[in-house]
């Protein structure tokens, strides 16, 4: 049984906004993503892990309220936000074009992406 339109939108709205605090809350502002290396396994885990949350969140409200708007518009938010941030950690910095994944990644040191480890990685010049 859904529910009366004028019900139905603002809850489904609401429902959106929860989604986006669940993915603010979870990571990092997609600009500050956009500037680290692509393919960040941290960054990855972290999505996937607002993602499933989010997901669940949209489940729990829609089965509670019994209604298909709020399923639809929580789960839109849900599948924009993970898109958004997926492409904001495959794209390279300099180049501002999305790479393939392991290219340039948080994870792989060689000097082909200039990521090289030295001797004096990380030291500070006081």
């Amino acid at each position: 049984m859904a529910l009366k339109p004028e019900v139905s939108l603002p809850i489904a709205l609401a429902t959106g906004a929860v989604v986006y605090g669940v993915f603010a809350t979870h990571l990092p502002p997609v600009a500050e993503s956009r500037v680290t290396m692509p393919g960040n396994q941290h960054l990855a885990s972290s999505r996937r892990t607002a993602t499933w949350t989010a997901a669940a969140i949209v489940g729990g409200i829609s089965l509670i309220a019994a209604d298909p708007t709020i399923f639809i518009v929580g789960g839109a938010m849900v599948v924009v936000l993970d898109m958004v941030n997926r492409h904001a950690n495959a794209v390279h910095p300099q180049t501002g074009k999305v790479v393939m994944s392991g290219v340039g990644s948080a994870t792989a040191a060689y000097p082909g992406n200039g990521a090289s480890v030295t001797d004096d990685a990380g030291s500070q010049d006081f």
